[in-house]
């Protein structure tokens, strides 16, 4: 793979459609290659660029450092039940996860006990799945990957870490691994502000069956939701090449900036002041123009 780490920095400057924020420094790592050696140098630059240290379970807010998941629970080797929302990270390290689809597990690629699909056969794992998982996909970090079932898409928010997800944040940067992304321009990370604006779609580099590392950092005031989508397919069918190309993708760590609270925009709370001020001067106009034979309240 000729592209093993590549970082990208540029400033936008508002009135650019794909950042439509007030100019800001964009930074972005990303690196592709057969194992995770490839990959290693972009994922620990951009914990560079997020800080440290890993926060790790530490209830926030923390002034300073990054959090990181990596699936794999301590070195467990069955899967999880797929559930939506997955809350397992949202009191611990403020992040929450959703699909449209059946639900999200962590699974490794063979083996494992504990069926990740409820309601039917057992499946414990990607390859049992659909058998050719077994070699189209390897982890960043053992054994554990990450993924959704019955959909292709995931969406993350944010909260401060130890309040249950009741508290909203926003990051400063969030980065992630994929297993097996094939086509260019179709595996992506979509980042939005507190207000719902989108910061930018970026996708990820191409590694057929190795893994590819995104991260992007800098898109203004902070993230408080990402929209990441794998491949073109759900899980479940086998990949095919060509004009009906099939592409099926899964995720491995995740890493983002310490979960920030989130701050009202200056342009809002201009707006509270202003409207405030207005009401202050037509309370005094108001009263500069009362009849002197006006009842008094």
């Amino acid at each position: 793979m000729a592209l093993s780490w590549l970082r990208i920095a540029m400033v936008a400057v508002g009135g650019i459609s794909a950042f439509p924020l007030s100019s800001f420094a964009v930074t972005i790592e990303q690196g592709s290659g057969a194992n995770a050696a490839a990959i290693q140098a972009a994922v620990d630059a951009f914990r560079t660029t997020l800080g440290s240290p890993d926060n790790l379970n530490a209830p926030g807010p923390l002034g300073s450092g990054r959090r990181e998941i990596n699936w794999d629970g301590g070195g467990a080797t069955s899967g999880t039940a797929a559930v939506t929302p997955f809350t397992v990270f949202q009191n611990t390290r403020g992040a929450t996860f959703t699909t449209p689809g059946i639900g999200l597990t962590q699974t490794p690629v063979t083996g494992g006990t504990v069926d990740i699909i409820p309601g039917g056969a057992l499946q414990g794992s990607l390859a049992d799945i659909n058998a050719t998982y077994a070699t189209t996909f390897v982890t960043f970090s053992p054994v554990r990957l990450f993924t959704p079932l019955g959909s292709n898409i995931t969406e993350g928010t944010f909260s401060i870490p130890g309040t249950g997800g009741a508290v909203p944040a926003t990051v400063a940067g969030f980065g992630a691994v994929f297993a097996d992304v094939d086509l260019a321009n179709t595996t992506s990370i979509q980042y939005f502000n507190a207000n719902g604006a989108s910061l930018g779609t970026f996708f990820a580099p191409t590694a057929n069956n190795g893994l590819s590392f995104l991260g992007v950092s800098g898109l203004g005031d902070g993230i408080a939701r990402v929209l990441i989508t794998t491949g073109n397919s759900a899980l479940g069918p086998s990949e095919v090449v060509g004009a009906a190309a099939v592409d099926v993708v899964v995720m491995d760590d995740f890493l983002y900036g310490e979960p920030r609270a989130v701050v009202p925009e200056p342009s809002a709370i201009l707006l509270f002041a202003t409207g405030m001020g207005g009401l202050a001067w037509f309370r005094r106009t108001r009263g500069s123009r009362r009849h002197p034979d006006e009842e008094t309240l």
